[in-house]
């Protein structure tokens, strides 16, 4: 997760205002009417949500089974008060990408499976928030991806949380059919 400042502005509370900011280099979030900018990821943070979006991109290409979305794709959870959220990768299943009406703005909705890549100047109970704000909004999978410690904390669910060491593999094939990765692999250089 590329880091987030605190409250920025009023002016700014509702999806449509928010996609009527003017882009300026800068990344926003709206939190429950609140704009928060996210600031710039770094090298290492880069180079894992790379990473592992390669290998669910291939992978969910060749057996064609929906969409993966890159960093700064905004997604609308919650409406009144308006939360749009942008992760560091994202998947949708083929049967949901296929009734979104228009792409062009946010994604009208969750995703089936939520990345966040924490980076150091990320708190862990600040990336956990977002997590939590994915699951209640109807995220099946949260991926909290620590690169310091080379772990993975995968959310089904506010109780159902997995914590996997490098030596171990994320089994994923709940949400993205056949999809299992050897930890190890989302940290090689």
């Amino acid at each position: 997760m590329k880091s987030e400042s605190a409250h920025t502005t009023d002016a700014v509370t509702t999806v449509a205002q928010l996609a009527a900011l003017p882009r300026d280099n800068a990344c926003y979030e709206l939190v429950r009417g609140e704009l928060r900018v996210v600031s710039p990821a770094g090298g290492r943070h880069g180079r894992v949500a790379m990473k592992l979006a390669q290998l669910l991109a291939n992978h969910v290409d060749a057996l064609r089974l929906g969409v993966v979305y890159a960093a700064e794709t905004g997604f609308i959870l919650q409406r009144d008060p308006d939360t749009v959220r942008a992760p560091d990768v994202a998947f949708v299943s083929r049967a949901r990408a296929d009734r979104i009406d228009d792409d062009t703005r946010f994604v009208p909705l969750a995703p089936d499976l939520a990345v966040e890549v924490i980076s150091p100047t990320d708190t862990f109970s600040a990336v956990e928030d977002k997590t939590f704000d994915w699951l209640s909004a109807g995220t099946r999978l949260v991926l909290l991806v620590d690169p310091a410690s080379r772990r993975v904390h995968a959310y089904r669910s506010a109780d159902n949380i997995v914590v996997l060491g490098e030596n171990e593999q994320l089994q994923a094939d709940d949400v993205v059919d056949q999809w299992r990765v050897d930890v190890k692999s989302l940290f090689v250089n």
